[in-house]
């Protein structure tokens, strides 16, 4: 039988520790929001989870570019990586959760207003299907964001809904991932934010990774596996 090799005992403990650490970092990051979608029904306390978005987009943003730079070099210090990167995009980050905020307000009040008119059939739907895609441009360009920090707001945003609509195909893929951490959320909370948030923030920083490759400088852009 093979013995394991110590490069793969510090690969695997490297991992865990990126996965652990960048959860607690999560955790602290998004606790307001997570505070209010756990203990309120959001049906009734949206006001506030509309408020507290752009306070979470910065640490989402942050942990995308943990997720980037350890990809880069495994080695990064990933408290420091998080940190750096939370304080120099915080405008940035926040402003993209504000505007997809300030949208998803707008079309859920145009979504209830629909709902008792003849046209709700058909309103409905189109409003729902133009929220996920503010969602997925939300989430492409916080993590155009972590690649490229001194790209213009407006080209990162036009970036993003170009290449989330065009490459739909993997926006459905993130947006199920990301429909399933918050199913987690709802239904076990504490494995959700103990241990699956990190992984499943992966998985959705890989994919618009990829999504957004056409868009991405050439060093920066991951090579198809």
């Amino acid at each position: 039988m093979r013995r394991t090799s110590h490069e793969t005992y510090e690969t695997v403990f490297s991992v865990a520790y990126l996965g652990l650490v960048t959860n607690a970092l999560l955790a602290v990051g998004l606790a307001p929001l997570l505070a209010v979608l756990l203990t309120t029904d959001p049906a009734s306390s949206w006001p506030l989870l509309a408020v507290l978005l752009p306070l979470a987009t910065p640490t989402l943003a942050a942990a995308f570019a943990v997720f980037a730079a350890y990809s880069a070099d495994p080695t990064i210090g990933v408290i420091r990586t998080f940190a750096r990167t939370w304080r120099t995009s915080f405008r940035r980050a926040a402003t993209i959760g504000a505007l997809a905020a300030a949208t998803l307000v707008v079309l859920g009040v145009d979504a209830h207003a629909a709902a008792t008119r003849p046209v709700a059939a058909w309103a409905v739907p189109v409003l729902g299907v133009v929220a996920l895609l503010v969602v997925a441009t939300t989430l492409l360009a916080l993590v155009a964001t972590a690649e490229v920090p001194g790209a213009r707001l407006r080209a990162v945003l036009k970036a993003a809904l170009y290449l989330g609509a065009r490459r739909w195909y993997l926006t459905v893929v993130s947006l199920a991932v990301l429909a399933l951490l918050v199913g987690l959320l709802a239904a076990k909370p504490a494995l959700a934010i103990g241990l699956a948030t990190a992984p499943l923030l992966y998985v959705v920083w890989a994919n618009s990774r990829f999504s957004l490759r056409p868009a991405l400088p050439a060093h920066e852009a991951p090579s198809p596996t």
